[in-house]
């Protein structure tokens, strides 16, 4: 089973902080060309800057992508850089509590955009130039030729009050990586999902600082007694990417130290 993603260009979008700038580095680590995607310009300038103004193997492109034309502009901007693209990795994402019988609208609409819609789009556009990329170059029907991978949360299928805008967004993204792995799948086009538990990220470690009982309350709920470090995750994108994975498509992956086996009430099912 080959894990190797050396030679590919891969976009990766949220790079310039958290899970995303961890994938993103890694892919290049192991040999891939890769465009840092982020609305944040002053973190990617600082992370990758330097990198980028040597024409090597890295990019960086800072935009909204909740905006139709500067996904195109992405798009644009990757060929530019590598002449192709044959991974994406749609890590951008945003997270809250609320309250449940008050979830503000544009809450929701936020979670919408930043975690369903914008990702989509990306991957319908992505999709098309993988599949024009791949006509030019006398491809086969059917034969592998790009993927896709979301970052998602096992909150899509758990019931979390003070998560409703969250996963809500989750579930959406879950259908949408499902939809989207049959359609493009006879195009040789696969789409999953890594579904998350608790990943120890600049967020979390905030919210545990603040927190005290947090930590104690994430390992109870963890069976392998402990938070997974971004790296664990990195690894579990990179095996989606590879070929290693190439028989497997709309499949939402659970990395999560067997968290979502528990029962989420803790009440005897008589």
């Amino acid at each position: 089973m080959s894990l190797s993603i050396s030679g590919k260009t891969a976009i990766v979008t949220g790079a310039a902080h958290g899970i995303g700038a961890c994938i993103a580095r890694h892919f290049v680590d192991r040999g891939a060309n890769v465009m840092f995607a982020d609305i944040d310009d002053a973190k990617l300038n600082a992370d990758v800057g330097e990198d980028a103004a040597n024409e090597g193997p890295v990019r960086y492109f800072a935009g909204d992508l909740c905006q139709k034309l500067t996904i195109n502009n992405l798009i644009s901007a990757t060929i530019d850089a590598f002449d192709r693209i044959d991974i994406l990795v749609n890590a951008s994402r945003c997270f809250a509590v609320s309250d449940p019988l008050s979830v503000e609208d544009d809450l929701l609409d936020k979670m919408l955009r930043q975690n369903l819609t914008s990702g989509l789009r990306l991957s319908q556009m992505v999709a098309k130039r993988m599949i024009s990329q791949a006509e030019k170059e006398g491809r086969e029907e059917g034969e592998a030729i790009g993927s896709i991978i979301n970052l998602s949360s096992i909150a899509a299928q758990r019931s979390q009050p003070e998560l409703l805008a969250y996963s809500v967004a989750c579930a959406a993204q879950d259908q949408a990586t499902r939809s989207l792995a049959l359609a493009l799948a006879p195009k040789g086009i696969r789409v999953n999902a890594v579904a998350m538990g608790s990943v120890m990220s600049a967020s979390l470690q905030g919210a545990l600082r603040e927190n005290g009982d947090l930590r104690d309350a994430i390992l109870d709920a963890t069976p392998l007694g402990r938070i997974a470090a971004g790296q664990e995750m990195v690894e579990a994108v990179q095996f989606l990417a590879s070929s290693g994975s190439g028989f497997m498509t709309g499949q939402i992956m659970t990395v999560d130290g067997g968290r979502s086996l528990m029962d989420a009430v803790k009440v005897p099912a008589f």
